[in-house]
This record gives structure tokens, C-alpha cells and sequence, in this order.
């Protein structure tokens, strides 16, 4: 008997996650030069970091031999979303806020209900912890809420809403949600997974935050990775009422979020030039995009975060033929979408390339 074998069964019959392909790994492939290649294939920004981030990141390292104090973030997310300090959950990434949520609610014998279009963590996360995954047709590429109530069973313990979704960047009526959750047993957790709001127009906005007094179910992540330009330091965080929040925290490695990552984000909180130069560039190449793929008779689903996902006839062979000009986008095969592919909303320069290679792909 291999020594694998010895691990549970719902381990062994996990797939892992499969990244956007890394600037250095294409050009090793490709033999291309890495500064010719452009990768719009992760939903990163463009733009980089927040400046105000790098400067307290560099400021940070005098005390890297001392472990991390979360305090600092914790108490400046609990002004910014009205909770107390003890109903906010740090992670590394918000990836790691939702395995802490799968961690501390499902276990053998008990299930999660996500919808079958949406973020690959989520089954990743439920089989984890041995949960089964029940997967719901999606409704026009994003979630069938109704659908996905009649789906929750006795044993099921979460449910998860990803809102933008990832990766087909639709967007539920924040009234829906909360419908949902008014109509859900409260010994079913919702997670609702926010990690693109800061992408959504000011008027598609709500404060979800506040649905945590009314909803004890209810946990929300967010991330700094996407409009905060944070992703290469890995940090995210969970709003959860009191109680849920506890329970997070038991299983949550200790100092899992480091000494950099706090200090940047604390840092990115308050850094509005920043964020609004990102929101602006976003909006700008939303629009270039939209209109490229229109010029060239592709469809596209509507988008909502900074991604668009498009459908193409054979997207796998277009894919091999972008990488070969050096253009990283997404193929959505494990998603369930094997005609689409996702691109990241670049800076204008990397757009045009992107269009540029996608027409002579084509």
C-alpha cells in the first residue's frame, strides 16, 4: 500500500487549484522574453500596488524578526465597517477566510451548496474539510438563488454567493441576497464573497456589512489582492457576527497574515487617489475591451468586476495561440466553460495588445 493511500478519501479526490500561468512559466515554455509578455489572466491591477502601501511596506522591515499584530488592521476595519473588533477574521488572501469558514462548519456528512459558474475555491474548500459539494445550474452564467435554496438539504451548512462572481463577472441585485437570506434556516451559513465590490459603481453599492446584526448566518470576505494591488502579499478578511467569528478564529493558524501584509493594508485603506486611479482605469478599459470584442463579433457576458469573460468556438486553441504572442488570459475548461475565456482588465497599452493578438488569433 502507498503511503497516500493512507489519507481520506476526500483528500485524494481533490483537484488543486490551478493558477493563472506565471509570466516566468510562459516565457520558460515559449522562450520569450519576460518583459515582452503581458498576463491578464489573475485579475491583478494594472497599476500595481497602492503607493502608500509600498512606503509602509518598506518601513515594516526594520522589524521583520518580530511576529505579526494584527490589532492595527483589525481595529481600522471595525471603524470602516461598523463591527466590533471581534467580528473581523484576517487571512492570508481571502481564499484562506473562506477555508476557515469550510473548516470551522462543514466536516463528513455535511454539505455546501455553491452555484456550478462561480469561484473553484469553494468545492476545493468544502471537500477539504470533507463536505460534499452540491452544484446548482447556473442562470444566465451567475447564481439561480432559487434554485440554489431548493437545493439545501438537512446536512447542509454553508452556502456560497460570490458577488461580483468569479469568473463570469455577473451581479446580483443586493435585494435578492437579502431576500435569500431572510428565507434561509439560520443553522445554514452564507458566505458571500465580495472580493471584487470595489469595482461596482458607488450606485450598485450596498453596505452589506450591516446585514451581519440581522443575519448571525452570514459571513462576508473581502480582499486587498484586486483593486488594492495587494495580491503578492496575501491578505483578506472575513465580517462575521461575534459568535461565527470565534469559531473562524479557532481553527485560524496563528500570525497567519504577516508583518508586511498588515502594514500594507493598513496602509491601502486610506490611500483614495490610488484606489480611485484604479476604479478609473478599470471603468476606462471596461469600455476598450467591451468594444474590441464587439469589433470583432465575439460575445461577452456582462462584467462586473475587472475581468471579462467571452465566448469563443474552440477558446483552448485560441488560448495556445495567444500564449505564443505572449498573452496570458484564462482559460474556464474546469469551470465548466471550455468555449470562454476571461481576460483581466489591463492598462490601455495592454488591452490594445491583447485585442491586437486576440484578432490574429481568430
Amino acid at each position: 500500500m502507498s503511503i497516500a493511500e493512507l489519507a481520506p478519501p476526500y483528500i485524494r479526490a481533490i483537484s488543486p487549484y490551478q493558477p493563472g500561468k506565471p509570466i516566468t512559466e510562459l516565457a520558460r515554455e515559449m522562450g520569450l522574453a519576460v518583459e515582452g509578455i503581458v498576463k491578464l489572466a489573475s485579475n491583478e491591477n494594472p497599476l500595481g500596488m497602492s503607493p502608500r502601501a509600498r512606503t509602509a511596506v518598506l518601513a515594516t522591515i526594520a522589524g521583520l524578526e518580530r511576529y505579526p499584530d494584527q490589532f492595527d488592521l483589525v481595529a481600522a476595519l471595525a471603524e470602516r465597517t461598523g463591527l466590533a473588533q471581534g467580528q473581523i477574521v484576517l487571512g492570508n488572501g481571502s481564499n484562506d477566510v473562506l477555508d476557515l469558514a469550510a473548516r470551522a462548519f462543514l466536516a463528513p456528512g455535511r454539505s455546501s451548496v455553491f452555484s456550478r459558474h462561480a469561484f473553484a475555491v469553494y468545492p476545493l474548500a468544502t471537500m477539504s474539510a470533507g463536505g460534499e459539494c452540491i452544484a446548482v445550474a447556473a442562470r444566465d452564467f451567475g447564481h439561480d438563488l432559487a434554485a440554489m435554496r431548493a437545493a439545501v438539504r438537512p446536512d447542509t451548512r454553508i452556502v456560497w454567493i460570490a458577488n461580483p462572481n468569479n469568473p463570469t463577472g455577473t451581479l446580483l441585485p443586493h435585494k435578492e441576497i437579502e431576500s435569500f437570506l431572510e428565507g434561509l434556516p439560520r443553522d445554514v451559513l452564507v458566505v458571500l464573497d465580495e472580493a471584487y465590490n470595489e469595482y461596482l459603481p458607488p450606485a450598485q453599492r450596498q453596505d452589506t456589512a450591516a446585514w451581519v446584526s440581522r443575519f448571525p448566518n452570514l459571513v462576508i470576505t473581502r480582499t486587498f489582492s484586486k483593486i488594492y494591488g495587494l495580491a503578492g502579499l496575501r491578505i483578506g478578511y472575513g465580517l462575521a457576527s461575534t459568535e461565527v467569528a470565534d469559531l473562524m478564529q479557532r481553527v485560524r493558524q496563528p500570525f497567519n497574515v504577516n508583518s508586511l501584509a498588515l502594514a500594507a493594508a493598513v496602509a491601502a485603506l486610506d490611500d483614495h487617489v490610488f484606489l480611485a486611479e484604479s476604479f478609473d482605469n478599470n471603468r476606462r478599459g471596461m469600455e476598450q475591451l467591451v468594444a474590441g470584442l464587439k469589433r470583432l463579433g465575439l460575445e461577452h457576458i456582462p462584467a462586473h468586476g475587472n475581468f471579462i469573460t467571452f465566448r469563443l468556438g474552440d477558446a483552448a486553441a485560441v488560448n495556445q495561440k495567444l500564449l505564443r504572442q505572449g498573452v496570458i488570459v484564462r482559460p474556464l475548461g474546469n469551470y465548466g466553460m471550455p468555449e470562454h475565456l476571461r481576460v483581466t482588465i489591463g492598462t490601455e497599452t495592454e488591452n490594445a495588445r491583447f485585442l491586437a493578438a486576440l484578432a490574429k488569433s481568430l
